[in-house]
């Protein structure tokens, strides 16, 4: 593949499917300069991984294996590194000027679905974008019915979870 047909297909996919890859980022970085990082780091791995795009996938489901690899492997990196360092997460909010309030809803799901295991966390996020058992069995490597399982017991768990109040606004 030429580096212009790359060039291409990246800013086509990217342009085109970047809602889904925030998604990702959101589910396993939480701070705003870890997202930013993991963000970089999944576009670089797509970058690297389209010439050996195959189609024998939708590019939404390549594009999602590529983004829930690369997350793996990034928190994996980040737990490695934050050891023995300090937090700044008690001072975000101190930080971070909110221009709009959020949802507390939409934040509760995010909360909930950070303290999921990763593979439970993906198979969530892959829920929420519509995809099929079959998809996400594919994506994730398991059988359609242990996804059919694991995504009972998640909404189970999410049924018994009461939601907070929460007060993000600044």
């Amino acid at each position: 593949m030429k580096k212009g047909e790359q060039q291409n297909t990246f800013d086509a996919w990217l342009g085109r499917h970047k809602g889904l890859l925030f998604k990702v980022v959101r589910a396993y970085a939480f701070t705003t300069e870890d997202q930013d990082d993991l963000f970089q780091e999944i576009a670089l791995q797509v970058w690297h991984s389209i010439p050996h795009y195959r189609a024998d996938a939708a590019v939404t489901t390549w594009l999602y294996r590529v983004a829930f690899y690369t997350s793996l492997g990034w928190v994996r990196k980040e737990k490695k590194h934050r050891t023995g360092k300090l937090s700044l997460d008690g001072v975000e909010h101190i930080l971070t000027v909110r221009t709009s309030p959020q949802d507390s809803r939409l934040q509760w799901l995010y909360e909930q679905i950070a303290q999921l295991s990763p593979v439970d966390r993906s198979l969530m996020l892959l829920m929420l974008d519509g995809f099929s058992y079959k998809e996400m069995a594919a994506i994730l490597g398991i059988s359609e019915s242990n996804v059919g399982v694991k995504i009972n017991r998640i909404k189970a768990r999410l049924a018994s979870t009461p939601a907070k109040e929460t007060t993000h606004g600044l």
